[in-house]
């Protein structure tokens, strides 16, 4: 059997450390006491596995991993709502691991779990056994799920309030360690399962339980120690936003108000050119323009049928294409050109020229070369 313990004493220096960083830095939000929470789990768990192997059984199978779903889902959600209130009934999510840490205290000095290959076995303990398990299944299934969607949705919305991206405010890295989180312990259940039907892997299967979770706990204190507040410093939502929103959706506007609203919009858009500050925000322009953020949203997505996102980066690309049509940009390399047109990412800006071309940048530039080399030849037949 393969010694744990030097990635037990790893994972709690980590785990606690990171912890202690998150929940003290500033600005202190709920989100950022969640992520410190979860570490902290995470460290008591890998301490409870470290005397179970060295000093004494403290438990009957593992009860903390019943919070980490919660955590993480909790997480996302003030995370991209930051002025959600903290509701006490969050702690329904919760009940489960109350549940599982009285029947393991309770059954503390039975063998309930001890030896999967006795996983079957059909003593007093075995629907019990059968049922941890399925709920252990269905939490980490159920809070990945749920995290995702939050994830997804909140990188939806993001569209309708922002004209770049950045992966402090996507949560991208959120994502793909969440789907790597649910990948391990997926794997963990095919293993388990090959150690209940028989001695079909070479090694113990906690070994890889707690190593992925010091892995996933250094993961989420490298992301989450540098993750900023991302409403509070990318868009910077005006208090009464909310209920604007609620009253503008209630009332609605005419017509005329809308096309008017639309017109000036456009308007300010050609004229001032806002598009070129990268950071550009549908609050900022809200500023600019005198117009009210949600006005500007409900215009945009009823009228002109676009998100703030694809209407800013619009007008990049067509900025874009006048400069690769203008001979005093010859010299300037493409990524120049994108960047200075407002452009934040190379990723972005060929994803999105390409949607609207239907060419890479290169392909266009090639092609109008091309054509302006044409152009001179005919002339200088012509003459």
């Amino acid at each position: 059997m393969l010694n744990i313990d030097p990635v037990l004493y790893i994972g709690i220096s980590q785990s606690f450390f990171a912890g202690l960083l998150i929940s003290t830095r500033k600005p202190i939000t709920i989100a950022n006491r969640l992520l410190a929470a979860w570490l902290f789990m995470i460290g008591i768990e890998l301490i409870f596995a470290l005397i179970n192997s060295t000093v004494i059984e403290m438990y009957s199978f593992p009860f903390i991993t019943f919070t980490y779903g919660p955590l993480l889902y909790l997480y996302v959600r003030f995370m991209t709502d930051p002025s959600r209130k903290f509701n006490w009934l969050a702690l329904i999510h919760f009940v489960p691991f109350i549940a599982f840490f009285t029947i393991s205290v309770i059954f503390r000095s039975e063998p309930l779990v001890r030896d999967l290959r006795s996983f079957f076995k059909p003593d007093r303990f075995f629907s019990l056994r059968i049922i941890y398990s399925a709920s252990f299944f269905l939490s980490i299934t159920i809070y990945s799920a749920l995290t995702f969607y939050e994830i997804v949705r909140h990188q939806k919305n993001l569209k309708n309030l922002v004209s770049y991206t950045s992966g402090k405010i996507t949560l991208n890295w959120l994502k793909i360690i969440s789907i790597s989180f649910y990948t391990a312990y997926f794997v963990l259940f095919v293993l388990g399962g090959l150690s209940i039907i028989g001695n079909f892997i070479p090694f113990d299967p906690y070994f890889v339980i707690f190593g992925s979770i010091a892995l996933f706990s250094f993961a989420y204190s490298f992301y989450g120690i540098k993750q900023p507040v991302i409403f509070g410093e990318a868009v910077k939502p005006d208090s009464n936003d909310r209920k604007e929103t609620e009253k503008y959706l209630k009332s609605g506007l005419k017509e005329y108000q809308a096309e008017r609203i639309l017109q000036r919009l456009i308007s300010y858009v050609e004229s001032r050119k806002p598009y070129l500050d990268r950071d550009l925000t549908i609050h900022d322009l809200s500023k600019m323009t005198g117009i009210q953020r949600h006005y500007i949203t409900q215009v945009l997505n009823e009228k002109f049928k676009r998100n703030f996102f694809t209407f800013i980066n619009e007008y990049r690309v067509k900025e874009v294409i006048e400069r690769l049509a203008d001979q005093k940009y010859n010299n300037y390399t493409i990524l120049a050109i994108a960047f200075d047109a407002g452009f934040n990412s190379k990723t972005t800006f060929n994803s999105i020229f390409k949607s609207q071309t239907g060419l890479t940048p290169s392909e266009y530039r090639e092609k109008i070369s091309t054509v302006t080399t044409k152009d001179v030849q005919s002339e200088r037949d012509a003459q």
